[in-house]
């Protein structure tokens, strides 16, 4: 599928490599249920001749909010050849509507062939490419340098794995690589950051048919300050002058009944931008649309509701320097399968932003995910099998 001759030391089996992201594809695993991805992980590399000492899982569960069935996966090998240590790394976790996942290989491309399910591509394509990766050096006796494997968990809903890995066990990697989306020549060197916000809004019940002047609706306050927000520029697609962002609404949770003033509101919103500075002013324009909103609806007796505004930084934006070695690999690596490297920068967080922000510059390359998130989510084959290729490449150390 690929224009890779079988007589390079990149090449890959290539059958091999499809049926297992398929495999892959249809286990069960959405964030905080990794379980079962680390036990097939784990399987295919006992089985391929990774001793058992080399295969860990973290604490990371332990410290993430809100736990979770497992910690990140990792797995050390030892250097057949001198050299730095290469991280090779990709999520397990899919999005909730990939759960029923039912892969099918129509040409080039796989699709699930539940029209109710996602494919899960993202990211169970890049653990296949890094799977694939280590199958091959085992499978072939390649020599290769220090190599550590880093499967993380709860990257979808906020990049928990990567945040909360126990960094000392990755062995001090020099050039680390994650495999999370797009086509095989996409190099991608940055991405934004995100601050989650979370807002309470208590108002006043009432009975909503006999006394509603005497309630404040917590849902009138919240609705006033999302459209304040949208008048005046704050939320979706942010542009000010110079700078750029984006916010969103999410979540709203409100009311139990008709015929009650709604008393309280919980509501759950992002804003991001590259820019740290901009992104703190994207959330004080929340801070003070909602304290706006609470301050402007009163009771017949002259009461307000009241809102309480919490915001927690998700993940810092990041931008390596096109020269970084890790940079300068990963370009070299896609050149050698033929593809001419394209440096991106991310709107949407990524595990390295993590990796980064622990002292592990990453690059992220692609595997041909595309349409993620979707029923209509499918995998570009030949463009999953450059990436491994171009793992494989990284992992050897036949570059650099």
């Amino acid at each position: 599928m690929t224009n890779v001759s079988e007589g390079t030391s990149f090449a890959i089996d290539q059958s091999a490599a499809v049926a297992l992201v398929m495999e892959l594809m249809a286990v069960t695993g959405r964030s905080k249920h990794e379980g079962q991805v680390v036990a097939f992980v784990r399987e295919r590399l006992l089985a391929a001749g990774v001793p058992e000492s080399c295969i860990e899982t973290d604490t990371a569960n332990r410290r993430i909010p809100g736990g979770g069935e497992t910690g990140n996966l990792i797995v050390k090998l030892p250097g057949t050849k001198r050299g730095p240590r290469r991280l090779l790394m990709a999520h397990m976790d899919t999005v909730p509507i990939c759960v029923r996942a039912k892969p099918v290989l129509k040409g080039d491309v796989i699709r699930s062939s539940n029209p109710a399910s996602g494919l899960g591509g993202d990211d169970r394509a890049g653990v296949a490419v890094v799977l694939t990766a280590a199958l091959e050096l085992f499978r072939r006796k390649l020599t290769h340098p220090p190599v550590t494997l880093f499967f993380c968990v709860q990257e979808e809903i906020g990049l928990y794995g990567a945040r909360y890995v126990s960094a000392n066990k990755l062995g001090t990697p020099k050039f680390c690589f994650n495999w999370d989306g797009g086509d095989a020549n996409y190099v991608n060197i940055g991405a934004t950051g995100d601050y989650a916000i979370e807002i309470e809004v208590e108002g006043i019940a009432s009975h909503a048919g006999v006394h509603p002047e005497r309630g404040v609706n917590a849902i009138t306050i919240a609705s006033l300050a999302i459209a304040d927000l949208t008048q005046n520029g704050w939320h979706g697609l942010i542009e000010k002058g110079k700078h750029r962002g984006t916010s969103n609404v999410g979540i709203i949770h409100a009311g139990e009944a008709t015929n009650v003033v709604t008393p309280s509101l919980s509501l759950r919103a992002e804003a991001r931008s590259h820019d740290p500075v901009f992104r703190k002013k994207i959330v004080e324009a929340y801070r003070k649309a909602f304290e706006l909103a609470a301050k402007s609806v009163r009771s017949s007796d002259g009461k307000t509701g009241r809102v309480t505004f919490g915001s927690d930084l998700k993940y810092e934006s990041f931008r390596l320097n096109p020269e970084e070695p890790a940079v300068s690999l990963a370009k070299q690596a896609v050149e050698k399968i033929g593809l001419i490297p394209e440096l991106c920068i991310g709107n949407g967080g990524l595990d390295a932003n993590w990796m980064t922000a622990h002292g592990f510059p990453t690059v992220t390359l692609g595997c041909g995910q595309h349409d993620i998130h979707t029923t209509n989510e499918w995998l570009h084959v030949p463009s999953f099998l450059q990436g491994c290729e171009i793992a494989l490449l990284l992992a050897s150390g036949e570059l650099g």
